[in-house]
């Protein structure tokens, strides 16, 4: 797009390492190109003289900052690769000053992280944070590069207007929408984030908070919301409030024990981070902090401005829970008027609430993952003359396991016995169910029930829990089904390949691929355990040769749609096993899930699950027979 008349453009970039230091590197060159400190290559409309770099408002170059940060830890974190970051300045003398940053790696097949459907444990805020402060933002993807921006702008008054001026107009532009900003949705508060000439005015914070502290409560209540890891939590929260409202911050966090743990420490200074963390370490805070801000002692180390100022704690609470406590400092004298204690009492508890919701999802979260682990073996038997491999996607957000279940385990003698099962829904009780199936097959092998008869007490057991749940509730609904695929494989030293025994009860058949390129099913289908307490079941028997496979998967793979065709439609898992011919038994597993995952557009919606067992050629055989020779013992 051409620039006015008039207007000029300044344009300047850097070539970063992605190592530790790629952020503060780009923090640094941002701020000294928009304040004037990095040569710039000019770029004239018209071909006219142009003039060096004008003023950049403060506000304008603190945003920029911090979204370049985020932007390049993403890139570091996700991409891996050098990073490129340009700096557009535009300015023009009638519509003031605009800011375009992008920042370009060189791995364009991974997505950009940190939105606001970032998974739990991903570290920054990424386009959170770019989403909320700028005017506008983009990714570009090219065949060897992506490129992330973002646009911040600010009018020419505000460009050109200093000191209280500065303060006036910030109160004209939050009063209403004025003229030309109809239908503008811009948040006040990417406009209100004070310089660091007005930071230090008296009374500024008061003035900033009447005009802007509302949409700056919502805008903290937005990020707040999306983060479920404590630390996060504090991490943005003191980005938010520094260089908003304080110099300086500092917030701890209540232990389980009682005590009181530092979690962060930010400054506007990013080199006096250490030091000040070090004094606020020596003094944490004792009782006494109340609501309403409590005076606290100015730092004397390095870490803060020795110029001195104010600091006031207050306590993170909220409905009777102490969380913690919030340390704000500002050099100068902070003019704490009643509209600037209950914001800052606010924002407290709105990071109170925040960590509290993030400390809830951690508990539940690791109660879930604890029971999650007692439902599936934590590796595969490793069984003599026939390779294995498992791949297992459940679907459910942060979930280890689900519907889905394995298991391969052995039972002397040159027997392995190995399962494939899903039950019906994925709640709780779901979860529970695989781990009494699991369990109880293994039992029942070990006593020496073979295929049929496992599968007929696993029938009676699990018609008998369906029929005492109606009992106790009266609902249909309590009724749980469970598809199954149960085999065992004997393998004798001295044969090749390996003699295998399987039924399927209401399970997606097995697939039996010879080194020939046929499949056939391995198998006949039969009832879903738990429908009919009388049924009985037949395995069906077959030599499974060397280099022959034997796929088992669960209906997130067969029943995986594209519009109104699902992927075993047609033989359709049957084709995708061929093209896998000639793979070993972890290829051809990847190769199935990534054959689910390419056939539909959306995303998979259905615990996806894959087991291979593949024969080995008798001379690959000797060392794992005798490993597992002596694993039996």
């Amino acid at each position: 797009m051409p620039l006015p008349a008039h207007a000029a453009e300044f344009v300047c970039s850097k070539e970063l390492p992605a190592n530790q230091l790629a952020a503060a590197r780009a923090r640094r060159f941002l701020r000294a190109a928009l304040s004037g400190g990095t040569p710039a290559t000019v770029t004239p409309p018209d071909e006219q003289p142009v003039p060096a770099p004008g003023p950049v408002p403060q506000d304008l170059v603190d945003n920029a900052v911090l979204l370049v940060s985020e932007l390049v830890t993403n890139a570091v974190v996700y991409a891996g690769t050098d990073i490129d970051v340009v700096c557009r300045l535009e300015q023009h003398p009638d519509t003031g000053s605009a800011v375009v940053v992008e920042v370009a790696d060189r791995h364009p097949s991974r997505g950009v992280r940190g939105g606001a459907d970032a998974h739990h444990g991903e570290p920054g805020y990424g386009l959170q944070l770019v989403s909320a402060l700028s005017q506008a933002w983009g990714v570009t993807y090219r065949r060897s590069e992506k490129r992330v921006w973002f646009r911040l702008e600010a009018s020419a008054a505000e460009a050109g207007a200093t000191g209280a001026d500065a303060t006036a107009l910030r109160a004209d532009e939050t009063t209403g929408p004025g003229p030309g900003r109809a239908g503008s949705r811009v948040t006040e508060s990417r406009h209100a984030r004070p310089s660091s000439s007005l930071a230090h005015r008296h009374g500024y914070a008061a003035e900033w908070v009447d005009h802007s502290g509302p949409a700056f409560l919502a805008e903290t209540s937005e990020l707040l919301a999306g983060q479920l890891d404590q630390s996060m939590v504090t991490a943005l929260a003191a980005q938010l409030l520094v260089p908003r409202l304080a110099d300086w911050c500092g917030i701890w966090l209540r232990t389980q024990g009682g005590g009181l743990q530092l979690s962060r420490v930010w400054h506007v200074d990013e080199g006096r981070i250490v030091a000040l963390r070090e004094e606020l370490e020596r003094v944490p805070p004792t009782a006494g902090i109340r609501a309403g801000g409590t005076p606290w002692p100015w730092p004397e180390s390095g870490g803060s401005d020795r110029t001195g100022g104010s600091a006031f704690a207050f306590p993170l609470a909220v409905r009777d829970t102490d969380v913690g406590v919030l340390l704000l400092g500002r050099a100068g004298q902070l003019h704490m008027t009643d509209a600037v204690v209950r914001m800052l009492d606010d924002v407290a508890r709105r990071v109170a609430q925040a960590v509290v919701t993030a400390r809830q999802y951690m508990k539940q979260t690791t109660i879930s993952v604890a029971l999650q682990r007692r439902q599936l073996p934590p590796t595969l038997a490793s069984i003599a003359g026939v390779d294995t491999a498992i791949v297992y996607e459940p679907h459910g957000e942060g979930q280890t396991v689900g519907g889905d279940f394995y298991d391969v385990f052995p039972m002397g003698e040159g027997r392995w016995c190995f399962l494939l099962g899903d039950v019906q829904g994925k709640d709780p009780e779901a979860m529970s169910v695989t781990g009494l199936a699991r369990h109880l097959v293994r039992l029942l092998a070990r006593e020496g029930h073979g295929v049929e008869s496992v599968l007929d007490r696993l029938n009676i057991a699990m018609a008998e829990e369906s029929a005492e749940a109606i009992a106790a509730s009266g609902e249909q609904a309590a009724t749980r089904f469970l598809s199954l695929l149960y085999g065992e494989l004997a393998v004798d030293p001295r044969l090749p390949g390996a003699r295998c025994r399987i039924a399927s009860a209401g399970h997606p058949l097995p697939l039996h691929l010879f080194t020939d390129g046929r499949v056939e099913p391995a198998c006949e289908p039969q009832m879903l355990l738990g429908i009919d307490e009388g049924a009985e079941f037949r395995a069906t028997g077959f030599h499974l040769a060397p280099g022959e496979t034997l796929l088992c998967v669960t209906d997130g793979v067969t029943e995986r749609r594209r519009g109104n065709w699902q992927l075993d439609d047609n033989d359709g898992l049957a084709d995708v096993l061929r093209q896998g011919l000639g793979l070993g038994a972890k290829a051809l597993a990847e190769h199935v899930r990534r054959a689910a995952h390419d056939f539909g557009t959306g995303p998979v919606e259905d615990d996806l699950s894959v087991l291979v067992l593949q024969a080995r050629a008798p001379d690959d055989r000797t060392h794992h027979t005798k490993r597992d020779a002596a694993g039996d013992e």
